[in-house]
């Protein structure tokens, strides 16, 4: 939609709800010869990553149906597929709808034109954020760390009226069932390719840190097969940064949404990009789609009314919508709190290159081990081993932290762009990152070079907050003051998931949110 388009589309929801939105959306429509539709549904979802896939899934279970609007496509994979990118040799698959070519002017071979592809860059003030496309969202691509945090730590940084103890007790068991979570054999981890993870667990220990295996939603007999040349190399090359290619990686696409689409109650409508968001006349919530083709083209533009809009875009995604709608007037007496709360989860991300040990080439992945500093909630951090994609032999692999910071950004609404950008301090997270720094060195030892590569591009993978608990939202992800509209994903998480990455504490609180939904709202408000 154009600028043009947008700011119509707008100022006639903001005046009189529905009928002129969708009156103002269909002239728009029209001069682009595009057609426009209309549909009405119980529940609109919007994003099928941790929080989506939770609640699509617990709302069909409970006999509520629900519609799922994912931007991207769908990465179906088996032995031997070639769906998903290759880290090593990067196609336009990799980015959505644009790529660090086409930017530049540059033309790349592999990358002609724009695709629906896995990865978008959001450009910040100070960071930028790293988000995912397609269904499944973040689960997609991330390396599958899936952590618990102590209660210490949890009760330390985020609400205790959450109660750990019952997190701890329902909540965080059944996401680990749902992801199937295994920790690597020993079979494996003593195979050739994953000797960087030995060394990491060796050096670890050496300079006194604690060390354990991480839980993974991987069937690791998968890589098992791959050894005994049952399929190509996927695993075991450390070919799994964009996506596992072989299968075994238990992404919310093939547990959560999968399970939904079962039930026979969810829709899953890929490829349609959610412009907009406002609350209609009548007090239903409204969601302006375009459906798009892989490269962008609008097919056709849709409105959407829902008694019940349940926000799961992903921080960054959510927070922007929201943002747009309250400066825009199409969603009236928005939290003051909306924006705040950011925080990028403490993400470290380093090059480590190792003159005393042979790391060989190529590596195995995704993670195997992890060292958890955890004892003193205030400084709480995590440091894990990553394989490097399949390349030449660099002596390097990788070194991943995150960790506590009390460091936070806001989001602030830009009318220029219509949109809203992060602002993020200049020395943001230094206190944690002064702390990982220190570890990551002592770990590498003395014959190691360690390349920060966040000091020398800010981003995080990790964002977390925008809409978060206590400020915008309740526990359970109503916003306040607005009957029916929900957020359920790493905008509702006010910053840091307590020494963690995040996708098992936003599942969990997902999964604690829509019990409490399902047993207070259902029936009633949707």
């Amino acid at each position: 939609m154009s600028s043009l388009s947008r700011r119509s589309l707008l100022a006639g929801a903001a005046a009189t709800g529905l009928t002129a939105l969708g009156a103002s959306r269909a002239a728009a429509a029209g001069r682009r010869r595009v057609p426009v539709t209309r549909e009405e549904h119980r529940v609109v979802i919007i994003g099928s990553g941790f929080g989506g896939g939770v609640a699509a899934l617990r709302f069909a279970q409970a006999g509520v149906p629900s519609l799922v609007l994912e931007r991207g496509v769908r990465w179906p994979t088996g032995p031997n597929a070639e769906t998903f990118p290759h880290a090593a040799t990067p196609d336009k698959r990799m980015f959505w709808l644009g790529s660090p070519a086409e930017i530049l002017g540059i033309k790349v071979p592999g990358f002609e034109g724009p695709y629906t592809g896995l990865l978008e860059r959001v450009f910040g003030n100070g960071m930028d954020i790293v988000c995912a496309s397609g269904v499944g969202g973040g689960s997609l691509v991330y390396q599958g760390m899936t952590l618990q945090p102590s209660e210490a730590v949890f009760n330390a940084t985020l609400p205790q009226e959450l109660d750990y103890a019952r997190m701890d007790r329902e909540y965080y068991p059944r996401v680990a069932r749902m992801l199937k979570l295994q920790t690597a054999p020993d079979e494996l981890i003593n195979s050739r390719t994953y000797r960087p993870a030995r060394v990491f667990a060796r050096n670890a220990e050496r300079a006194g840190y604690a060390v354990s295996k991480i839980p993974m939603p991987i069937d690791w007999d998968f890589a098992l097969r791959e050894l005994d040349g049952e399929m190509k190399p996927s695993y075991t090359n450390g070919d799994c940064a964009m996506g596992v290619n072989n299968g075994g990686k238990h992404s919310v696409d093939v547990t959560y949404i999968a399970a939904a689409e079962a039930t026979g109650l969810v829709t899953v409508a890929t490829q349609h990009n959610v412009t907009d968001v406002a609350r209609a006349a009548d007090g239903r919530w409204q969601v302006c789609v375009d459906r798009i083709s892989t490269d962008g083209t609008v097919l056709e533009q849709k409105i959407i009314t829902a008694k019940a809009l349940v926000m799961a875009a992903g921080s960054a995604g959510t927070t922007r919508l929201l943002m747009r709608a309250g400066a825009k007037g199409q969603i009236p007496d928005l939290p003051d709190g909306l924006g705040t709360g950011w925080g990028s989860n403490g993400d470290r991300i380093y090059v480590w290159t190792n003159f005393a040990d042979d790391f060989g080439a190529p590596q195995g992945g995704p993670v195997i081990y992890g060292s958890k500093e955890w004892d003193d909630p205030a400084s709480a951090n995590t440091i894990i081993q990553a394989s490097l994609p399949p390349s030449p032999n660099l002596r390097s692999t990788m070194l991943v932290g995150f960790g506590v910071s009390a460091d936070r950004g806001r989001f602030t609404y830009d009318a220029a762009k219509d949109d809203a950008v992060l602002q993020w301090a200049a020395k943001g997270d230094e206190a944690l990152f002064k702390r990982i720094d220190a570890r990551a060195k002592k770990i590498a030892g003395p014959l190691s070079a360690l390349l920060d590569t966040t000091a020398a591009y800010p981003s995080t993978w990790h964002p977390l907050g925008g809409a978060a608990m206590g400020s915008v939202c309740d526990l359970a992800g109503r916003v306040q003051g607005q009957r029916g509209l929900y957020v359920l994903d790493g905008a509702l998480i006010p910053g840091t998931t307590a020494a963690c990455n995040p996708s098992m504490t936003i599942a969990a609180v997902a999964e604690r949110a829509t019990d409490e939904l399902l047993a207070q709202d259902a029936g009633t408000v949707f």
